[in-house]
C-alpha cells in the first residue's frame, strides 16, 4: 500500500534546508540541546512532582530535518501496520490488485514524502512514544524516544528574535514533560496504543478513497487547489475514517491527547519564570505567531491533516490543567495519573469543574 523507502526518499530530496550554521555553531547547538533536555529532567519533575528514574532508560536524539523524517516513517509503519494489512487484503482480493497494489504503493510513497518534508521544517519536538528501536534510531525499553529537531529550534529561534539559550531550554521543557508523562505512568502507553489500534480495527475504508485523501493533501503542496478556490468543505484524514464506534474512540483520544499538550504547556510555562529569565516573551512571541496565521498552502494542510484540531488541543488542555491546579493543587490534579478511568472526557476537558466534582467525589466517599 505503501513504498515506505520511496517515501523517505522523496522527502529528503523536498524538504527544505535548514537555516545557515557554521559546522561549529551546529555542533554547539545539538551539545546545548542535549544539555537542555539533561537539566529538564530535574525541572520538570519537581514541579509536577511525578517523579521516575524510569525516563533514563528513553534516549535523546538531536536530529535534522531528513532524521526526523526517518524516525517518523518508522514510527507510522508500526503503527499503520494492522490498518494497512487489512487495507492491502482487501485490495488484494479484487481484479489486479496486486498490480495496482504495487503501482499504488509507490505513487502513495511519494505522496507521503511529499508531505513529510512539509511537516519536517515545522516541527520543533516530538516525544515518540510506539518508536521502534534501531541502530540508526535508537528507543527506549517498551518504544518511546525524545526527538529535537535541531534546525527548525534554530530557525524559530531567529525569526522570533528571542534569547537562544533560553528558548532551547523552554522548548525542551515541553518535550521533557511528554517523556515523564510516559515514564512516571506506566499503564498510559498501553492504554494510548490500545486505543488507537481499536480505532484502527475499526477502520473499513475503501483504499482508494484513503488514497484519494492522500492525494489531495500531496496536490495542496504543488498548487493543485487554484488559487481563491474555498475549502470549507474538506475534511482531514482522520474524518475519512469515522465509524460510530471510532467516533467514541476519537472523543477519548482527543481527550487524552488534549491533556497531555496541555499539560505540557502548563508546565513548560510553570517551571519557566525560575529558570528561563525571558519566559514572558518567548510565550508572547510564540502565541503571536500561532495567532498571526498561515498561508493559505499552510491553512489547507492543517485542516487536512488535522493539525488545526492539535493548536486547539494545546489551548483547551491548558485551560483544564490550569483550572484544576487552582482548585485542587498539583497533587489533586496528578489523580489524573492514577488509571484511564481518571482520565478527563472530552467534554471534562471542557468543563475542568466535572472532573473534580467526578474524580475527587469518587476519591473522598
Amino acid at each position: 500500500m505503501i513504498d515506505w523507502n520511496l517515501a523517505v526518499a522523496t522527502a529528503t530530496r523536498l524538504v527544505r534546508p535548514g537555516p545557515e550554521v557554521t559546522r561549529d555553531e551546529a555542533r554547539a547547538v545539538v551539545a546545548e540541546l542535549r544539555r537542555h533536555a539533561e537539566a529538564s529532567q530535574e525541572h520538570v519533575r519537581g514541579f509536577t512532582r511525578l517523579g521516575t528514574d524510569a525516563g533514563h532508560d528513553t534516549p535523546v536524539l538531536v536530529v535534522d530535518r531528513p532524521g526526523w523524517v526517518k524516525a517518523n516513517v518508522a514510527g507510522f509503519r508500526e503503527l499503520l501496520r494492522p490498518l494497512l494489512e487489512k487495507m492491502q487484503r482487501r485490495r488484494g482480493s479484487s481484479p489486479g490488485g496486486v498490480v495496482l497494489g504495487t503501482v499504488g504503493g509507490k505513487v502513495t510513497g511519494v505522496e507521503l514524502g511529499m508531505l513529510l518534508s512539509f511537516l519536517a521544517s515545522r516541527v520543533l519536538g516530538q516525544y515518540e512514544t510506539f518508536a521502534p528501536a534501531s541502530r540508526e534510531l535508537p528507543a527506549g525499553d517498551g518504544g518511546g524516544r525524545l526527538l529535537l529537531v535541531a534546525p527548525n529550534i534554530v530557525h524559530v529561534e531567529r525569526e522570533l528574535d528571542v534569547e537562544p539559550h533560553d528558548f532551547r531550554l523552554w522548548v525542551c521543557l515541553h518535550e521533557e514533560t511528554h517523556r515523564t508523562q510516559f515514564s512516571a505512568v506506566p499503564w498510559l502507553r498501553d492504554h494510548l496504543q490500545g486505543e488507537i489500534q481499536a480505532f484502527l480495527a475499526e477502520t473499513d475504508v475503501d483504499p482508494a478513497a484513503f488514497l484519494e485523501r492522500l492525494r489531495e493533501a500531496a496536490q495542496s503542496l504543488v498548487g493543485g487547489r487554484p488559487e481563491g478556490e474555498a475549502d470549507d468543505t474538506g475534511h482531514s484524514l482522520v474524518e475519512l475514517v469515522q465509524t460510530p464506534a471510532q467516533r467514541a474512540i476519537l472523543g477519548r483520544l482527543t481527550a487524552v491527547m488534549s491533556l497531555l499538550e496541555g499539560h505540557a504547556d502548563y508546565v513548560m510555562d510553570g517551571v519557566g519564570p525560575d529558570v528561563v529569565p525571558t519566559v514572558a516573551e518567548i510565550r508572547e512571541k510564540f502565541q503571536q505567531r500561532r495567532a498571526k496565521g498561515a498561508s493559505r498552502l499552510d491553512t489547507a494542510l492543517r485542516k487536512l491533516l488535522g493539525l488545526d484540531a492539535k493548536l486547539r488541543q494545546y489551548r483547551d488542555g491548558e485551560r483544564f490543567v490550569r483550572a484544576v491546579v487552582d482548585q485542587v493543587g498539583m497533587d489533586g490534579f496528578n489523580r489524573v495519573w492514577t488509571s484511564p478511568n481518571t482520565l478527563p472526557t472530552k467534554a471534562e476537558i471542557a468543563k475542568p469543574a466535572d472532573w473534580i466534582a467526578r474524580v475527587h467525589r469518587t476519591a473522598e466517599s
